[in-house]
């Protein structure tokens, strides 16, 4: 019998030839700028990453990989899905969610826009100007950085985060299991994305902003009353509790501290630019909270799904999206991903998703139990990705590389003399227009 180990191998080396496929131009270079990733701890840029032994090619060839490579990121996307998903699991939860990536002096990089920056200073100003992203990922079981990585697209200046993450959930749609739920923060509970959730038959978990309207089901029209029937009822509203009524459930509990938590849910309402999708509207209230944004005593969500989620399970349900934001982190600080100077945003896609590729083969070398510790770490009962991925060069030292060797060209002769370079065009930051208010038309 063939150990776990052996086999783990055997499926790490077809994942890695599967990949290599989607890179259908400059593929060897960015599968070894991949494997240089996932190997190379200490390098901070992409001229050190060339310096990885897994690099067999100079250091401008990660930049020509970058600038001319294709990735097919549909079929990147299919081949990751089936290889994460083929475990069994007792759930499947998927996070969407979209991280910004600053580029204030990139004067010479289109399409770049209003970004917000989180964690600054009272005195500054958390706007900033780079590229967005929209990111699927698959949850692990705990709150952790191994969150896997199923699709991720830039959002373009014309487009919204709600719209691709719409497109996203599309194309995955076909290959998610049956019992697949989706998380999302509260930039998603809109109506276009509830309609597209219930149009895929997915359930969703939302965060719920407290200041957004809802509505009960419309009154039936009374017999011989004039004019329209009412398309919407009475209004909900978080922020006015006058508009509540009395909860439909309602489920307390004491924590691990003895503090309180109240769960409380009202059925059947909607949105207006969703009207058909029924939706449960929860309050989670935490009497041991501090009150503040990281630590907030109130929290609204919203359920979108063929079966009702008990209210025990709201609270802890939604923190699994934790770890969406905990591998941004990793992906980020390092695995450098917003680090990297490349000057189109084409490039940076490219550069996205091998930052992705290098994340996935680290969620698929855990199960093999290697890691390498520091003398002041813990040893913990589950290992980090950061540790996981001290022990990648020798893992990919057997697993081997589709990739092959470079051919020596010689040395290029350089431009010819009196060549005039031209300098790169500036590019404007692309800002959202501002909406004008219609003016009234006066009567004669």
């Amino acid at each position: 019998m063939r150990s776990i180990t052996h086999v783990n191998l055997n499926t790490l080396r077809a994942v890695r030839h599967q990949i290599w496929r989607c890179f259908s131009r400059s593929g060897d270079a960015l599968l070894e700028l991949v494997d240089a990733l996932c190997s190379e701890p200490t390098a901070r840029s992409l001229p050190e990453l060339s310096r990885s032994s897994f690099f067999r090619r100079k250091w401008g060839s990660v930049y020509e990989a970058l600038s001319d490579g294709r990735i097919d990121q549909a079929r990147w996307s299919q081949v990751w899905t089936q290889a994460l998903l083929s475990e069994e699991r007792s759930a499947v939860w998927i996070s969407l969610d979209s991280t910004s990536i600053a580029r204030p002096e990139s004067e010479t990089s289109p399409d770049r826009g209003m970004i917000y920056v989180p964690n600054l200073p009272h005195a500054k100003r958390p706007v900033s100007v780079g590229w967005h992203f929209s990111t699927v990922m698959l949850l692990p079981e705990t709150a952790s950085s191994w969150g896997a990585i199923l699709a991720q697209r830039r959002i373009a200046s014309s487009e919204t985060a709600v719209a691709v993450a719409i497109e996203q959930i599309e194309s995955l749609n076909a290959l998610l299991p049956e019992e697949t739920r989706l998380l999302a923060d509260r930039w998603y509970a809109t109506g276009p994305f509830v309609q597209a959730v219930s149009q895929l038959g997915r359930s969703a978990l939302l965060r719920l902003k407290r200041n957004r309207k809802l509505y009960r089901p419309a009154p039936v029209k009374q017999p011989g009353t004039r004019g329209r029937r009412r398309l919407d009822g009475e209004l909900f509203q978080g922020s006015r509790q006058e508009t509540w009524g009395p909860p439909d459930e309602e489920w307390q509990q004491e924590d691990e501290a003895g503090k309180r938590i109240i769960v409380q849910a009202w059925h059947r309402l909607h949105f207006r630019q969703a009207r058909e999708v029924d939706l449960t509207v929860f309050r989670v209230l935490r009497t041991g909270a501090k009150g503040t944004k990281r630590d907030p005593r109130e929290s609204w969500f919203i359920w979108r799904g063929k079966k009702p989620l008990p209210l025990s399970e709201v609270a802890w349900t939604y923190t699994r999206r934790f770890s969406h934001e905990h591998t941004y982190r990793f992906l980020k600080q390092d695995l450098f991903w917003s680090n990297v100077h490349v000057r189109t945003p084409e490039q940076f896609e490219r550069w996205s998703l091998v930052v992705a590729t290098a994340q996935n083969l680290l969620v698929l070398a855990r199960p093999f139990g290697q890691a390498l510790y520091r003398p002041w770490e813990r040893r913990p009962n589950s290992v980090t990705p950061r540790q996981v991925r001290r022990c990648m060069p020798t893992i990919l030292a057997q697993v081997g590389t589709p990739a092959s060797a470079p051919k020596p060209r010689g040395k290029a002769p350089g431009r010819a003399k009196g060549t005039s370079i031209r300098a790169a065009p500036r590019y404007e930051v692309v800002r959202s227009a501002k909406s004008v208010p219609k003016k009234r038309s006066l009567s004669a």
